[in-house]
C-alpha cells in the first residue's frame, strides 16, 4: 500500500519516538490522515501514536483542534498561521509531546497564483516550540503531492527527535 521509502521513515520514527519515550499525534488536511496511516503500518505504533484529526473542513479544524475561525478567514486554511495553530491545538487536545500538521492544496483544482497547487504548510509543536516549514512541490497530480506530503511530515519529525 505504501512505497518502501515511506514505510522507512514511518519506521524510522517509530524507533525515535520509541527510544525518547514520546507520543504524538497527526493533524491532517490536505493528506485526510495518511501520516497516521504511514506510521499504523508499522507494527508497535500504538505504543507512539496517541491517533490523528483529519481537519479537512474550516469547520473542523476550529471545532476540533481549536484553529480560531478568525485566523482561517485573515490567511486562508492554506497558510503558515493555521499549520502552526493545527500543531499546537492538536498536541494540546491530545496532551502528547509532539504534533505534525499538514494543510495545502493537492489539486486538481483550488489553486491561485499566490496559493498554487501544490503548496503545502506544515507545522510541528513540541515543548521547545512551533516549527513552520512550507513545501511548493507543483503540480505533480493529487496523488504524487499527497504521498510527497506524508514523506515530508515523517522527514520533518525525524529532524526534531
Amino acid at each position: 500500500m505504501l512505497d518502501t521509502e515511506t514505510l522507512d521513515l514511518a519506521r524510522k520514527v517509530n524507533d525515535r519516538l520509541t527510544v525518547a519515550g514520546q507520543i504524538m499525534v497527526t493533524a491532517e488536511s490536505c493528506t485526510g490522515g495518511l501520516i497516521a496511516a504511514a506510521l499504523t503500518s508499522v507494527a508497535g505504533s500504538s505504543a507512539i501514536l496517541y491517533g490523528g484529526f483529519v481537519t479537512y473542513a474550516n469547520e473542523a479544524k476550529s471545532e476540533m483542534i481549536g484553529v480560531p475561525a478568525t485566523l482561517i478567514s485573515a490567511h486562508g486554511a492554506v497558510s503558515e498561521q493555521v499549520a502552526r495553530a493545527m500543531a499546537e491545538g492538536a498536541r494540546t487536545r491530545a496532551g502528547v509531546d509532539l504534533a505534525i500538521a499538514v494543510t495545502g492544496i493537492a489539486g486538481p483544482g483550488g489553486g491561485s497564483d499566490t496559493k498554487p497547487i501544490g503548496l503545502v504548510h506544515f507545522g510541528l509543536a513540541t515543548p521547545s516550540g512551533t516549527l513552520h516549514q512550507e513545501m511548493r512541490y507543483g503540480d505533480l497530480g493529487r496523488t504524487q503531492i499527497r504521498a510527497e506530503t506524508v514523506r515530508t511530515a515523517l522527514a520533518m519529525i525525524l529532524d526534531v527527535l
